[in-house]
């Protein structure tokens, strides 16, 4: 479990997708990998989600993959048997927790308050998505759950950039951090999947170079 955990910190950016076309899952993993980007979060916000995380599993080894947006226990349970290796979810659901813990799969709840993050931590967990995260106050926030939290690490997601990247990922208590705009579902719809390989890259190298600093 701690290993998925740990392979997300040392990629430092997780390109969250959201597939309409299962078809399309294949080639953008692909460009991900092309971009140097060794991870993705595939969303359950389409009817595809379940078929893209199978085709992306059995397809491409090297890609750690995990569904988002996961809502209920069974949507977790049909991620995790399409091969998702790690579940993501935008709120703190006990049900959900409980679930991927009892079957040994990596849960990343999101929060948004420091009650979230107490209910979080008396489950033991340590890494969370803290999401929406520019409209919870971003950066700002962050470095102020920075004290009173120590032991947390966070992967900030919702309104993250490729212009406000560096400012998150220089906080010492982001992990890595999810966006969209690397492979937005409008340019894995028009299969604009060189572009897509392009902006990974873009994205990959802020990441090496904040890290470097």
């Amino acid at each position: 479990m701690a290993e998925a955990l740990a392979a997300l910190s040392r990629i430092g950016l997780v390109p969250v997708i959201t597939i309409a076309n299962p078809r399309d899952a294949v080639p953008l993993a692909k460009a991900l990998l092309d971009g140097g980007i060794g991870c993705v979060e595939v969303t359950f916000r389409t009817a595809s989600a379940e078929e893209a995380i199978h085709g992306i599993s059995s397809t491409c080894d090297e890609l750690l993959v995990g569904a988002g947006t996961v809502l209920t226990v069974e949507q977790a349970e049909r991620a995790t048997q399409a091969g998702a290796q790690y579940v993501v979810a935008p709120g703190f659901d006990p049900a959900v927790v409980g679930w991927c813990q009892a079957h040994n799969v990596p849960v990343i709840p999101g929060v948004a308050t420091p009650t979230d993050i107490s209910l979080a931590l008396a489950r033991g967990l340590h890494l969370l998505k803290f999401f929406p995260a520019e409209a919870m106050g971003g950066v700002r926030t962050l470095q102020a759950l920075s004290a009173p939290f120590a032991s947390v690490r966070f992967l900030p997601t919702g309104g993250v950039t490729a212009a406000n990247l560096p400012s998150y990922l220089a906080l010492p208590n982001v992990a890595a951090c999810g966006g969209s705009w690397m492979a937005k579902e409008s340019m894995i719809s028009a299969g604009k999947f060189t572009e897509i390989a392009r902006l990974s890259s873009q994205a990959r190298a802020i990441v090496r170079q904040v890290r470097r600093a």
